[in-house]
């Protein structure tokens, strides 16, 4: 949400210095540390949360976390049953692990604009933005792994002879391997194109709005700002259900023997 808090920079420098991330290196090398910080505490916190509901689980009255918990859990197997028709123990904890993450990724798009911001001022750092699905990077580097995993379980289920005669020889015949090659190149970049540009897309475009709503006077931010904040309540688990379900069902096509 935006914060109440007014700036002193002009309404071009506010939007540019909160959409410019902490980076370190140069080029392709350049690694952006807000990104990587905010991933590593909120797959920390994801741990932790699981661990503590696993320890304190019970087969009598359940508490609220553990409900929580084995709600979750109920909801990713019920979608991977009925999208992954093969074997694999992998899947459902990828889906659950997915799905989590992106969910507290895209959670850190409610927290108010200002707030980590300023934190990290306090500490001597420029730049910093806390919301890792609106950076390109994370959410492409989560699909690539997807890509990497369509690549495997394709393998798995048809063999290396299988898939080499999948990509060569269909939909066309082996007469003409050329288009069929580029047919399923296509195909298969774009799947992990989709999911990175779908998910960086949606967050970058809320927290673009959140920032130009921080723009406002402080008792004129409450209206759009908190219009803004429940629509975007169904934006966030949305987009992470749509990366967790589409990744379920890349595999299960991958893994299929046609």
């Amino acid at each position: 949400m935006a914060s109440a808090e007014h700036t002193a920079h002009s309404p071009q420098e506010y939007v540019t210095h909160h959409l410019t991330g902490w980076t370190a290196g140069e080029g392709f090398w350049t690694f952006n540390i807000d990104t990587l910080l905010m991933s590593a505490v909120l797959g920390a916190l994801l741990v932790v949360t699981f661990a503590i509901a696993a320890r304190r689980a019970t087969v009598g009255v359940p508490g609220p976390l553990q409900n929580m918990v084995e709600s979750v859990i109920e909801f990713i197997e019920g979608v991977v049953h009925e999208t992954f028709h093969g074997e694999s123990r992998l899947i459902a904890p990828l889906a659950l692990t997915i799905f989590c993450l992106v969910l507290l990724w895209n959670t850190m798009d409610l927290i108010p604009v200002d707030f980590f911001p300023m934190i990290a001022g306090w500490f001597g750092v420029e730049y910093f933005r806390p919301v890792p699905s609106a950076d390109m990077s994370a959410t492409f580097g989560l699909s690539f792994t997807v890509f990497l995993l369509i690549i495997i379980y394709s393998i798995k289920g048809k063999g290396v002879g299988g898939y080499l005669e999948e990509l060569l020889f269909h939909p066309f015949g082996k007469y003409l391997v050329p288009f069929n090659l580029i047919l399923n190149a296509v195909e298969l970049l774009a799947k992990p194109l989709s999911l990175g540009l779908r998910l960086f897309g949606n967050l970058y475009a809320g927290e673009l709005i959140f920032v130009l709503i921080a723009l406002l006077p402080w008792w004129a931010q409450w209206g759009p700002g908190g219009a803004w904040a429940i629509f975007h309540l169904l934006v966030i688990p949305l987009q992470a259900f749509i990366f967790m379900t589409l990744t379920v069902v890349y595999l299960g096509m991958a893994h299929a023997k046609h």
